[in-house]
């Protein structure tokens, strides 16, 4: 039997007027499971203890405030403890609350548990439907990266667009003062985006992070202007039975079956249950235009949030990511994407083909991994790519195990390492059981052994490799010319760097596992007949940083390139081609260049594409060295001449190891992939295919 949940409760200290306002607002049906909200700073936890909820809320419970509404009240609301889906989040869009817009924490966030040091805090603005839980599939995860908060408009609420801006602003602010040094994440989507925009360009100097998704800048372009002066004519009664309308709400809803079924159940059982689910949406669903009035006020605000911010674009200065649904049936989401990227000082785009305009309760997107692997988390005024960074989630991980899933198929890579003693062992006995270690390595043509490395080595050793990359792979410019502006995004969540002295240092300092090639682009794009040959400056950059922390030194041979592609064209055949010099020019000019004190083949360090043919794979083989020691070293390894003769024993063992690699591959009965397929034919496709004997 449905109970009298609490109504949004002014406090104790709220103006009589206020109070009556609140009062006056209907209860409505509860939850089976309710939690409370938490309080930002500054609001006094007393006002909490000043009330006994009503009937249906524990009086055990620990109530806490929402921050003030644009009334100035203090109020008090209750949300779903649990992490859910789209069921709880249709439930909260049949609620019939009342009163002005505000802001709550679902007590899972406020109280996450191994949230980072120096969170920074998100406001999440939502869009047309006002429902502040569109962030429901993602609290857990974000909940540990932030301070999360988020904007619930009421359905009947109406409050001007300019009157939401200057709501969101104030906290913005607020935020701000307390928390100088930290940025303030603004997630909005459609008409969120737009308010978020409208904040950025209104306060230009504060630190602000925005993340637009599916924005309603694009209002002008969609059939959304159309419907709107369609709906200014039609009766009351008809405006319902709108398809597009209807699509309005119900759009990818019918997309999310593992949102709303789960896992683990049968086809059959899976239909019934999502047929149940669908049903029982649509009254939640159409009570977001129940009425005509409430539709159109709507649509006419978010035609007025898209001018009023499209004006004002040339003021926003924020560094921006905007999420950009390829399938977006309400706003041409893709183009205005582009268009903004364009715009904007400080854009980045990220393109999802398949999603539609509700992307965030689609059950495959993980907003936090996006904002990882864009670069866009940080918790300070600069991006901090060492002290900023969250180590990959079992899914993460998992993400980056089938990302080289076919690649490790095809090539199914030989580990091997070197025990102090000098026996070479399968597997990865040899490497430490902590660091700090430097793995310094032939860098592979294309980095094919990058992937299998990283990830090979965390999930069988639990031993995370932190890369030194070239700083071309977070470059905004750089990324536009792939084939997909995410390209580059799995290796920062995997812990990819830029290669500087700085990030160098501070990767040791926290005895961390580095791959160092110092190679670099040289190595990495070599020309017909190099390969193997290894492109080491002469001086030796690294010993004496590495014999600062004693860290061990880890020679790294890796065989195999030769193995499944043919170079057909290097770059000194495309240096021939006519025009090549403008693709040159694109990808060279104002980039970074590394080495420019070198001389010869090091300082020629040009970025290009490559031409290659496949070839019937061979197999990849990688051998982790015998550690060198450079513990207790230190004085002694300050001389440079000292410091040079460990830099050339270190290059030399690399060299051994390759050479080690191609010598014993030739025993390998399984080097070609058809021997390994018909040995995994008799043994089971997870059967581990023997190799030589080390």
């Amino acid at each position: 039997m449905a109970s009298r949940s609490p109504s949004y409760l002014p406090a104790a200290a709220t103006l009589a007027a206020t109070a009556t306002a609140a009062a006056a607002v209907a209860a409505v049906a509860a939850p089976p499971r309710l939690s409370f909200l938490r309080a930002p700073r500054g609001v006094p936890r007393r006002r909490a203890l000043a009330r006994r909820y009503a009937a249906g809320a524990p009086t055990s419970s620990r109530a806490v405030v929402a921050p003030s509404s644009s009334s100035g009240s203090d109020a008090m609301a209750v949300v779903p403890a649990r992490r859910g889906g789209v069921r709880e989040y249709l439930e909260m869009a049949r609620r019939r609350d009342g009163g002005p817009p505000r802001w709550f924490s679902p007590l899972d966030c406020g109280d996450a548990g191994g949230r980072v040091t120096g969170a920074p805090t998100l406001l999440y603005l939502p869009g047309i439907d006002g429902v502040g839980l569109g962030l429901i599939q993602h609290h857990e995860r974000l909940a540990k990266m932030f301070e999360l908060w988020c904007l619930h408009i009421p359905v009947e609420d109406r409050t001007s667009f300019e009157g939401l801006v200057e709501y969101v602003e104030r906290t913005v602010r607020s935020e701000s003062s307390r928390a100088p040094d930290k940025p303030l994440y603004l997630v909005g989507e459609s008409l969120g985006a737009c308010i978020a925009l409208a904040v950025a360009a209104r306060n230009p100097d504060i630190d602000l992070v925005l993340i637009l998704v599916n924005p309603g800048t694009s209002f002008h372009k969609s059939f959304l202007q159309f419907l709107l002066a369609f709906l200014e004519l039609v009766p009351e009664p008809f405006h319902l039975t709108t398809p597009r309308l209807l699509n309005f709400l119900t759009e990818n809803f019918l997309k999310m079956p593992s949102s709303f079924v789960g896992h683990g159940l049968s086809l059959e059982e899976a239909g019934q249950t999502l047929s149940k689910l669908t049903s029982s949406a649509l009254p939640s669903l159409t009570f977001l235009i129940e009425t005509k009035v409430s539709t159109l006020w709507k649509l006419k605000m978010l035609q007025t949030a898209s001018s009023f911010v499209n004006s004002r674009l040339h003021a926003v200065n924020a560094q921006t990511l905007v999420l950009a649904s390829g399938n977006d049936e309400l706003l041409p989401s893709h183009e205005e994407g582009e268009r903004l990227r364009g715009t904007l000082k400080k854009c980045r785009t990220r393109h999802f083909r398949d999603k539609g305009h509700k992307i965030l309760l689609e059950a495959e997107f993980d907003l936090a991994t996006t904002i990882k692997g864009a670069g866009y988390y940080r918790r300070s005024r600069q991006t901090d790519f060492v002290l900023d960074y969250l180590p990959p989630t079992p899914e993460e991980l998992q993400k980056a195990i089938d990302c080289y899933r076919i690649l490790n198929f095809v090539t199914n890579p030989v580990m091997l390492s070197t025990l102090p003693d000098g026996k070479i062992v399968r597997g990865l006995a040899g490497l430490p059981k902590e660091g700090p270690t430097l793995i310094v390595g032939y860098h592979m043509l294309l980095a094919f052994e990058v992937g299998p490395i990283v990830t090979g080595v965390l999930s069988s050793a639990g031993i995370h490799i932190r890369t030194l990359a070239h700083p071309f792979i977070f470059d905004k410019n750089m990324e536009q010319l792939m084939p997909d502006s995410a390209y580059f995004d799995l290796y920062r969540v995997m812990g990819a760097v830029p290669v500087t002295g700085g990030n160098f240092y501070k990767l040791l300092s926290q005895k961390q596992f580095v791959l160092l090639f110092p190679g670099g682009a040289r190595e990495m794009l070599h020309r017909k007949g190099e390969e193997y040959k290894l492109f080491w400056p002469e001086k030796s950059e690294f010993v004496r940083m590495a014999s600062r922390f004693g860290a061990k030194i880890i020679p790294l041979g890796v065989v195999g390139e030769d193995d499944i592609c043919d170079l057909l064209l290097d770059y000194d055949d495309l240096l021939k081609l006519p025009f090549y010099d403008i693709i040159d020019k694109m990808l060279n000019e104002g980039g970074l260049q590394l080495r420019t004190d070198s001389t010869g083949e090091l300082k020629n360090q040009a970025l290009h594409p490559i031409v290659a043919a496949p070839k019937v794979p061979g197999r990849f083989y990688f051998i982790f060295g015998q550690p060198i020691e450079t513990g207790g070293r230190e004085k002694e390894l300050r001389d440079k001449e000292k410091a040079q003769h460990l830099y050339l024993q270190v290059k030399s063992e690399v060299e051994n190891c390759i050479k080690y690699l191609k010598e014993k591959r030739e025993e390998d009965p399984y080097r070609s992939i058809l021997p390994r397929l018909l040995y995994q034919a008799v043994h089971g496709p997870n059967a581990e295919v023997p190799t030589f004997e080390p």
